[in-house]
């Protein structure tokens, strides 16, 4: 077993382009041929770094921080061409996805109409497969742990009470009574197994798409966010590592204080974590999780990392963040027993938002890299006298932007956001002095940003995909605070036939970023 890379550790370039994102007639992005001809087009740019958004179920809002899980894989995200090459679905029955190859994912049409094809196909395996498959299956579970039974029976449970939260289901489930847990694996044992399948193919198609990444000397960035949402087999499984009553219902919930999204901060909902029994338990839970991530990556992201060192608890019938308060989180403690555990770790600090000394010193501690976002970043051509944005410590990672935030061109032409704490006036005074900086009129503004991210100290520097196209508003991923909506954009496929991949690989090759001509680019293995 070698050693992992450092993050951050060697001038890299990457992008950041969710897997849902990715063009196809599926009606969403997956892990088939379109994620594998996307690997070809990063190599051909010169970019050695892929950064995804969390991988798991998505939950409400179909946000993938909103998770079911955060150990399964999404189904939604599985190759019906990959299940149908392989026999278990026919490929007449794929076909008319809902959305096509459109501009946005459809999900409320698209998930009946994939989960519907998926489970006949698990029925066509089980009839079907040879015996090494079922070998092969049962070997999977084996390894896989605990956490798909779990997962498993979870979402079986889920679908039998019409998808309500398990807050709302009987009694005896919501507490898990084990006589009730007994008598719902024996009357859901096919609802249970068909999910297990769907974990064991998303297991198989991920590492398919890992082994091409590798070959293509292509490294991927995850995404572990700080917390998990309340429907989720984790708070169901581990209630008692999470602030609640005793009938489930949260005492507190995160979010973040007012800032640059919001004037009345974030209310994200989420349950906060009760650390007294994460301690008491040597924290196991998040050394699992976090032994789990490293083993599907080669680096991962830590959402919002000042968590870590203290969170905004909101009292639960608040109806704004603003109503919340700081409380100290023992990240030190928790960091130090996942180092002790699993070795230094390939981590990306999301350094982000209200960020203190004491977030910093925790970060510098366990010698994390952190984030720098040019969009931010910009704010320092207003200071007196102006500093140069891109300033930063080399190890560190530099983006134009991030799911959060608005495209580059968007941001740039955009007026002042609703319910934005910035004034009119010096919203055009940085515009201004953004456009002096670039040295554009406007038209290239997001071909600029990507040249200051490129040639900066930063040894990475990633884009978003719809950075490097120019795209508008209308791209964006996300908008912090809005809860539908969002999570939607995907690449077409003359979009990505347009991209100048030439351009690039030309930055790439001018700024030191580009793998040496002729050198083994595989990243080491974990």
């Amino acid at each position: 077993m070698t050693a992992r890379a450092v993050p951050a550790s060697k001038r890299q370039a990457g992008i950041l382009l969710h897997v849902t994102s990715l063009p196809g007639p599926g009606g969403i992005g997956d892990l088939g041929p379109s994620a594998h001809e996307w690997i070809e087009r990063l190599r051909a740019g010169g970019i050695a770094l892929w950064q995804v958004l969390p991988i798991h179920p998505a939950g409400g809002g179909d946000s993938p921080y909103n998770a079911t899980s955060s150990f399964a894989g999404d189904p939604l995200l599985l190759s019906l061409d990959d299940l149908a090459a392989e026999g278990w679905v026919g490929a007449d029955e794929i076909a008319g996805a809902p959305g096509g190859d459109g501009g946005r994912v459809d999900f409320e049409a698209l998930r009946p109409w994939k989960m519907e094809r998926l489970r006949a196909a698990v029925g066509t395996w089980r009839r079907r497969a040879r015996s090494d498959e079922h070998l092969a299956y049962g070997r999977w579970l084996a390894r896989a742990g605990d956490w798909v039974q779990d997962v498993a029976l979870f979402h079986a449970l889920r679908e039998r009470h019409g998808g309500a939260p398990w807050w709302e289901w009987p009694l005896k489930l919501r507490v898990r009574d084990p006589a009730a847990l007994e008598r719902a694996m024996r009357d859901l044992r096919d609802e249970i197994e068909t999910h297990r399948i769907l974990q064991f193919w998303f297991s198989r198609q991920w590492r398919r798409l890992r082994a091409a990444a590798r070959r293509a000397g292509i490294e991927l960035i995850g995404d572990v966010p700080f917390f998990v949402a309340g429907d989720s087999a984790d708070v169901w499984c581990h209630r008692e590592l999470f602030k609640m009553d005793e009938e489930g219902r949260p005492q507190v919930v995160a979010g973040v204080p007012p800032d640059y999204f919001s004037a009345t901060g974030q209310l994200w909902g989420n349950p906060v974590y009760a650390w007294e029994q994460h301690r008491a338990s040597g924290f196991a839970w998040w050394i699992e999780r976090l032994r789990h991530a490293v083993a599907m990556f080669d680096h991962v992201r830590l959402d919002h990392f000042r968590g870590f060192e203290a969170v905004w608890e909101v009292p639960a019938a608040a109806t704004t963040a603003a109503a919340g308060q700081w409380r100290p989180v023992p990240g030190a403690e928790l960091l130090g027993a996942v180092r002790r555990r699993l070795g230094r770790l390939p981590i990306v600090a999301e350094n982000l938002g209200l960020i203190t000394p004491e977030v910093e010193a925790l970060r510098r501690r366990f010698r994390l890299p952190g984030m720098l976002v040019l969009q931010f970043a910009f704010e320092r051509l207003l200071d007196l006298p102006p500093r140069v944005p891109e300033d930063c410590e080399t190890d560190t990672v530099i983006y134009t932007g991030t799911h959060d935030n608005d495209t580059a061109a968007g941001w740039f032409h955009a007026a002042p956001g609703e319910g934005s704490t910035e004034s009119e006036d010096r919203h055009r005074r940085l515009r201004e002095a953004v456009a002096r900086y670039l040295g554009t009129d406007g038209k290239d503004a997001h071909r600029r940003m990507v040249e200051v991210a490129w040639r900066s100290p930063a040894n990475w520097a990633i884009a978003p995909m719809q950075d490097v196209l120019g795209l508008g508003s209308e791209a964006r991923m996300n908008v912090p605070g809005v809860a539908t909506g969002n999570w939607r954009w995907r690449l077409r496929e003359n979009d990505l036939a347009a991209a100048d991949w030439r351009w690039l690989q030309d930055l790439c090759a001018r700024h030191r970023r580009a793998p040496p001509a002729g050198a083994d680019a595989t990243p080491e293995r974990p």
